[in-house]
């Protein structure tokens, strides 16, 4: 296919087959260079077995704290080439033994290989990912095929430039151990390692999500979990999960996708992938624009069947990307961006009603067509899944210099969110494992010191700033006084509010997307999961929801469940979201609250309005 690499072609940039080969690492000078040389690594079994031969080190003048095992010599050793030792590098002559009193008596405390071996044991998992708990990944490389300078200083973005990549795709609510064609967003996160520092991109294999309002997250996914008293998932009880959906229907349009054909991608290789959130991307100029990342497989997309999923292996995904890696059928991409000028967003809300800031909303193509940027291609996998992708992380905080945030308040709470659970999840110092750690040509540093497992602890250098033996440092390339909004106003609360132009798109992918058969299977796969919903009160709000959508939706939905829809959203009062379409002012604010006092929805809902960029180029 097209932008295929096969096995025995020469890829486009062959330095980076190897995600993990110290290629990438920056030229060492002796004084950097603290891994042990090939005459101290120890490699042959023969000569361990030679007791005559075997020294504690050879006198070659390196300090014994400079001497340590290599990662990538691990990484890449057969285990023909190593000895078995206990922990401490003591070699044990067999795994099964154990020492005990006499030939048939208890074992003794003092066996610690024993000990040692099933202490190890008991700690062998880590704490499973709260979201995207289930996924594959593997290794490859980014180039930039189309330079993006003119709007862009990233580094990564000039001609020619590239970087090894590792991506982690995933499915969103199930766990560790869930099936890979479970009716799920997927999860699309890319490390990209640039010369500048790592950049994470975070998305999804949709361009939209269920929420706005970054409070309701911890809400839905705990949605998508097991019940608290059946311990029953959705599968068998989806009552939590329209529950939800029925009382916050801004999650209309990704509903829409989800129960969709693109509910169920046939593997990762052919999906695309969407940043979903707004970015910045800001030039030498210190001018900006707003943007969206796109990844357009090079695949195509293919899609299983409701009724087809049931057929697949709980590992369909896993398999079918290992097993085409294996085959040399390097899956790719390219990179793509939609960019808005500010002015532009303002028009575009005030013409329009989209919202760049909206994680339910998507920019048009046809005012804002796609550019391609580069490509990157998958063409290694993993040798040890556990050390490169369970405990690989990817955080929207990670950005180089040339890509900012927006004010989309998803991604504001993600910016903390997702470093924080790392930190629990893997670790304080998890930016130190080989999978996460940055791969610079200057040596990094700075004034993070100890915490659990601290192994690049930066020596005998200052942990504060010093002037006696002071760090180095790079001017600003961009100017954030000017990148970022200059935001005046008074502190207040703030919760989204349902109106018409939230149903635009969902009604264009019912009226303009859907073929007759893509109608057909969406009625069946939304009756088929409603049908274990336990309370038909929430599906009777649920259909009022899609009569808003379509009234074509709502009657065959009528059909296929044998219950009678409310006749839309205006006699309705919603528990998360304010509603601005209720016909009685009573209903208009979200259970519990009042109107008159601290109302929390505004009147442009969170958008950026005339005026908000005045201080923006073009503005």
């Amino acid at each position: 296919m097209t932008g295929r690499i096969k096995r025995g072609e020469t890829p486009p940039i062959a330095v980076h087959s190897n995600i993990l080969t110290t290629s990438y690492l920056p030229p060492r000078s002796s004084a950097l260079h603290l891994t042990c040389s090939s005459t101290t690594i120890l490699k042959n079994q023969a000569f361990y077995n030679n007791s005559n031969t075997m020294t504690a080190h050879t006198a070659d003048g390196k300090k014994n704290g400079d001497l340590y095992r290599d990662y990538i010599d691990d990484r890449n050793a057969k285990s023909q080439d190593t000895l078995y030792c206990t922990s401490n590098g003591a070699p044990y002559p067999h795994p099964y033994e154990t020492q005990r009193v006499g030939e048939n008596g208890p074992l003794l405390l003092q066996d610690f290989h024993l000990i040692d071996l099933l202490s190890h044991f008991d700690r062998e998992r880590i704490p499973e990912r709260v979201v995207h708990a289930k996924g594959s990944g593997a290794h490859g490389y980014y180039k930039t095929t189309d330079p993006l300078d003119d709007l862009c200083l990233a580094d990564i973005f000039q001609a020619g430039k590239s970087c090894p990549i590792t991506i982690r795709f995933s499915t969103v609510g199930g766990e560790s151990g869930s099936h890979d064609c479970a009716r799920d967003p997927r999860g699309f996160a890319v490390k990209f390692r640039t010369d500048e520092g790592n950049w994470d991109m975070v998305a999804n294999n949709t361009p939209v999500f269920f929420l706005r309002d970054p409070a309701k997250f911890p809400h839905f996914i705990h949605t998508q979990k097991r019940h608290p008293a059946t311990n029953l998932s959705g599968a068998d009880d989806s009552t939590m999960f329209w529950d939800y959906l029925s009382q916050n229907p801004e999650s209309i349009h990704q509903v829409m996708v989800l129960m969709g054909d693109r509910g169920i991608p046939d593997g990762y290789r052919f999906m695309h992938g969407y940043s979903g959130h707004t970015m910045k991307l800001v030039n030498k100029s210190g001018n900006w624009v707003y943007c969206q990342f796109h990844m357009k497989s090079k695949q195509g997309t293919k899609f299983i069947t409701q009724a087809d999923s049931a057929s697949k292996s709980p590992d369909h995904s896993q398999k079918d990307l290992y097993y085409a890696i294996e085959r040399g059928e390097y899956p790719g991409w390219d990179l793509c961006v939609q960019t808005m000028t500010p002015k532009e967003a303002e028009d575009l809300w005030e013409k329009e009603k989209t919202n760049v800031f909206d994680l339910t909303h998507v920019w048009p193509q046809k005012q804002f067509p796609l550019r391609k940027v580069g490509e990157f291609f998958l063409n290694e996998n993993v040798k040890n899944y556990f050390a490169e992708i369970e405990q690989v992380t990817f955080n929207p905080s990670h950005m180089v210099p040339g890509i900012e945030p927006s004010a989309d308040p998803v991604l504001q709470s993600r910016l903390f969110s997702y470093p924080d659970t790392h930190r629990h999840r893997v670790g304080t110092n998890y930016q130190q494992l080989p999978a996460n750690a940055p791969r610079v040509p200057y040596r990094m540093a700075n004034f993070q010191r100890a915490g659990n497992m601290a192994f690049y602890n930066q020596g005998a250098r200052p942990n504060y700033l010093s002037s006696i033996d002071p760090i180095s440092f790079r001017n600003r390339s961009v100017d954030l006084n000017k990148t970022h909004g200059h935001f005046t106003g008074e502190a207040i609360t703030f919760l989204s509010e349902i109106r018409p132009e939230d149903f635009r798109f969902p009604r264009t992918l019912w009226e303009k997307v859907f073929d007759d058969g893509a109608k057909e299977r969406f009625i069946g796969n939304v009756s088929g999961h409603m049908s274990t919903c336990t309370d038909k009160e929430i599906i009777k709000r649920q259909i009022g929801i899609f009569r808003e959508v379509s009234e074509d939706l709502a009657s065959r939905l009528e059909k296929a469940t044998g219950v009678k829809g409310y006749p839309g959203i205006s006699g309705l009062r919603f528990n998360g979201t304010h509603n601005g379409m209720a016909k009685d002012k009573s209903l208009r604010a979200a259970n519990g609250m009042t109107i008159k006092v601290g109302f929390s929805a505004t009147d442009n809902n969170g958008a950026p309005t005339s005026g908000t960029h005045k201080f923006a180029d073009g503005v």
